[in-house]
């Protein structure tokens, strides 16, 4: 399973275009590329995946940098967690974040009328 985070990364990393929300998550996937950068340098195998703009061997090898380095890891998981509480709604927008473990997530907005949840 790949998580939302290793995807935006390698997407960035690869030079395509990615989808995130608001300009807080943007500017973070931009540090954790360079990060990540900074770990891949010197290591001619990791920087031919890079130079090959392919996101799916880019995300090999970020999902390999990020496995071989929990602490690097831990680090960028909660650089992400933190732009994403940052992130904003814009123009009638909706910004939902729930990170961790749950049984049951309920998340609504604009509730007219009755609601009732067993």
């Amino acid at each position: 399973m790949t998580d939302p985070m290793t995807v935006a990364i390698a997407t960035a990393m690869a030079g395509k275009a990615v989808e995130v929300a608001g300009e807080p998550v943007r500017a973070a996937v931009a540090e954790m590329c360079r990060r990540v950068r900074e770990r891949m340098r010197g290591r001619p195998s990791d920087e031919a995946a890079l130079a090959s703009a392919d996101p799916e061997a880019v995300q090999g090898v970020v999902r390999r940098v990020l496995d071989d380095d929990p602490e690097l890891r831990a680090e960028l998981e909660t650089f992400w967690n933190q732009a994403q509480t940052k992130a904003s709604a814009n123009d009638e927008g909706v910004v939902n974040v729930f990170n961790g473990q749950a049984d049951r997530v309920v998340q609504l907005r604009d509730i007219k009328g009755d609601l009732n949840i067993n």
